[in-house]
């Protein structure tokens, strides 16, 4: 036992305290929708209570009471404060969350496991948004979050495009020269396959980006790093090897923000979902309408919902407020079957 790996043990507790402490506000402010108030007093009474009981002899119980009298200070701080709560699929430092804080600095990002769980969250008002990808210029469409948008009642309200640039990350203190291992997203992993070939490092999938940076913090396997991206390495305090180690440059990922409500009219870009007749030109007969329209669409894609029919996901510019946009939908909308606008927004572009 080492000076040197008593400290790396003690900064690896400290990570873990640190997302057991995020958790658990993130679940405070979650509760606050399904109560009346913020104060409580028999459930904080309860809670202390409980610490006290649980202390042992280093963690004195004036020490454990104080410390909890203060998180759950900061938990009603944070309820009264009542931020905009937006979910992600992921975990926090993912490439997800970095689109929530491009469109609303200021908001409280939850996150979640599952696409679903996003969805789900947004519809039964537990969550004010929602933040989800839906194509990557590399992967391609998001195939989950599009087969969830083809039902879905929630509406598209905004959208980011925002820039995909991974990094190799590993803990602080790690001898690079011994790095023998990337852990990532199976995705991530296939994007920056020819420089991990070339750093002959094996590549290890992980579930998430930033769960494998979260891993690399708060585990410190030796000899092993994380593929994710900058912003994950400023949340767990590791050491960026290399940016941008993605093979291909203009590696792009587009999200949509979900809402219960209808967006505001305007913006400068529109979305909808279709279906058509398995015949000859019924595809085409829809999409001449926006061509004689001079609408430009910037986005085409099918996916399948029943054996043999497949739906039809359509982006173009415009807005609703256009008279010429909203005749085109109008004459699509009766050429198509289950014709469905998602919404009219404004998209940023980073």
């Amino acid at each position: 036992m080492t000076l040197e790996r008593l400290r790396a043990d003690i900064d690896r507790i400290d990570a873990r305290i640190l997302s057991l402490l995020e958790e658990r506000m993130e679940k405070a402010i979650l509760t606050r929708r399904l109560k009346p108030g913020t104060r409580d007093p028999a459930r904080e009474a309860e809670i202390l209570a409980r610490v006290a009981a649980r202390s042992r002899c280093l963690a004195r119980e004036e020490f454990t009471t104080a410390l909890y009298g203060s998180i759950l200070a900061e938990s009603r701080a944070l309820q009264d404060a009542s931020p905009r709560l937006v979910g992600f699929q992921g975990t926090h430092g993912a490439y997800s969350e970095s689109a929530v804080r491009a469109w609303d600095p200021a908001a409280a990002a939850i996150p979640f496991p599952e696409f679903g769980q996003v969805f789900d969250g947004v519809r039964n008002g537990s969550l004010d948004f929602g933040v989800v990808p839906v194509e990557n210029t590399l992967g391609g469409i998001v195939g989950q979050v599009n087969s969830i948008l083809v039902t879905t009642e929630l509406r598209v309200v905004a959208a980011v495009d925002l820039p995909v640039a991974h990094c190799l990350l590993v803990a602080p203190g790690q001898d690079h020269r011994e790095i023998r291992t990337a852990y990532s997203h199976p995705q991530a992993l296939a994007q920056c396959r020819r420089f991990l070939e070339r750093n002959k490092l094996d590549p290890v999938v992980h579930f998430d980006t930033a769960g494998a940076a979260r891993m690399i913090a708060e585990d410190r396997p030796k000899g092993a790093a994380a593929v994710a991206g900058r912003f994950a390495a400023e949340l767990y305090g590791l050491e960026i090897i290399k940016e941008g180690i993605q093979d291909a440059p203009n590696n792009r990922t587009r999200f949509f923000v979900l809402s219960r409500e209808a967006p505001e009219a305007g913006g400068n870009k529109c979305s909808a979902v279709f279906f058509t007749d398995d015949k000859a030109g019924a595809l085409f007969r829809v999409l001449e309408v926006f061509a004689r329209s001079g609408i430009n669409l910037t986005r085409i894609e099918s996916v399948p919902d029943e054996p043999g029919d497949y739906a039809i996901f359509l982006d173009f510019e415009g807005s609703d407020r256009d008279p010429g946009v909203a005749g085109a939908v109008s004459e699509a909308s009766a050429l198509a079957r289950d014709f469905r606008m998602l919404g009219c927004y404004t998209e940023a572009r980073l």
